[in-house]
């Protein structure tokens, strides 16, 4: 994984910020809270966002269009990433899984593709919202 000492002013600020978070945050958001420190282009936020989902720093939630800090430091290695997403609450949960991830390193379709990387979200209500 790349050292945080490598990345750009920009993308420093922007990685801070989705870190701290407690929820996915979409990129208007993010524009919001960092035009104080200096980035007012929608284009800056989202060349910075690509770059650090390209490192594996962070992840896009493709169902809410919101990014999310990486808790998994093998992600980038496996270019695998699955989420449980509560349908009620909406709390993203990174889910790392070794019986998944080694299913899913072996699995192809019909056609015979082999896949490279995969993004999956599971949807279902977390244990809080269940009761």
């Amino acid at each position: 994984m790349q050292k945080q000492e490598t990345l750009s002013k920009n993308q420093k600020i922007i990685l801070d910020l989705i870190e701290k978070s407690d929820q996915p945050l979409k990129a208007y958001s993010i524009l919001f809270d960092v035009k104080k420190k200096g980035i007012n282009a929608p284009l800056q936020v989202y060349r910075a966002l690509d770059k650090l989902v390209e490192i594996g720093k962070i992840h896009k939630i493709e169902s809410r269009n919101a990014f999310v800090a990486c808790k998994n430091s093998n992600c980038q290695v496996s270019k695998a990433t699955a989420f449980s997403i509560c349908e009620s609450c909406e709390d993203v949960t990174e889910v790392s899984n070794l019986k998944l991830s080694k299913y899913l390193n072996n699995f192809a379709d019909k056609s015979g593709m082999k896949y490279n990387k995969y993004n999956l979200e599971f949807f279902g209500l977390c244990k809080n919202c269940k009761k």
